[in-house]
């Protein structure tokens, strides 16, 4: 199956391969994997070393019924059903209706090896300034707009700092908390702010 991380756009903008290529670290290159009949170009990218094996294979679907992209987003409505806080999983289901494309990266071994994952958030960071909307990640969960966790769905072991954000009176609050302590995990499924943590406010 594969571990995946995506952006949720909500612009039906093309993102070139040469800007792709122009915001990459110089030991990487991105290739044009499957191409498009249409002025798009490109349906999926393969991102690789310049010398080893690939990083990741990075796939554009559009969100359309009975499709690829809006399987996912249906499957995405789903899971968030029973997801804490549950205040989170009500705005990520409202939020989900507006998403027009999927920009999803399978990590494939070159990942982990030679600052692969520069190359990753390059290229993501990149799609996403394009874009806009919301980020994912298999096994982690959803972001709000600026990239700040709201939805959990770790594992129970999990550990580490991590930034994330609640909703107070339809406002985010962002901040960074401890993933393995349980009173800052407590909160935060609950909705609230962990005692404690560090807000981060905007420059």
């Amino acid at each position: 199956m594969g571990y995946y991380i995506r952006v949720l756009g909500r612009k039906n903008v093309f993102v070139p391969v040469a800007e792709l290529r122009a915001c990459l670290p110089l030991n990487s290159k991105v290739e044009i994997h499957e191409e498009t009949s249409d002025h798009d170009g490109w349906s999926q990218l393969i991102l690789r070393h310049l010398e080893g094996p690939y990083i990741a294979l990075v796939e554009r679907n559009p969100v359309v019924p009975g499709e690829l992209g809006g399987d996912e987003i249906n499957e995405f409505v789903e899971e968030a059903q029973d997801a804490k806080p549950a205040s989170a999983a009500k705005w990520l289901v409202e939020y989900l209706s507006s998403v027009t494309e999927i920009y999803a990266f399978q990590l494939l071994s070159g990942t982990d090896v030679k600052d692969g994952w520069s190359a990753v958030h390059a290229v993501r960071s990149y799609i996403w300034k394009q874009v806009g909307g919301i980020l994912q990640a298999d096994s982690e969960g959803f972001s709000n707009e600026k990239g700040h966790h709201i939805l959990w769905q770790f594992s129970e072991t999990v550990d580490g700092e991590w930034d994330m954000a609640v909703l107070n009176k339809g406002e985010w609050i962002a901040f960074t908390m401890n993933l393995g302590n349980p009173e800052h995990r407590r909160a935060f499924l609950n909705g609230t702010l962990p005692p404690g943590v560090c807000v981060i406010t905007d420059n």
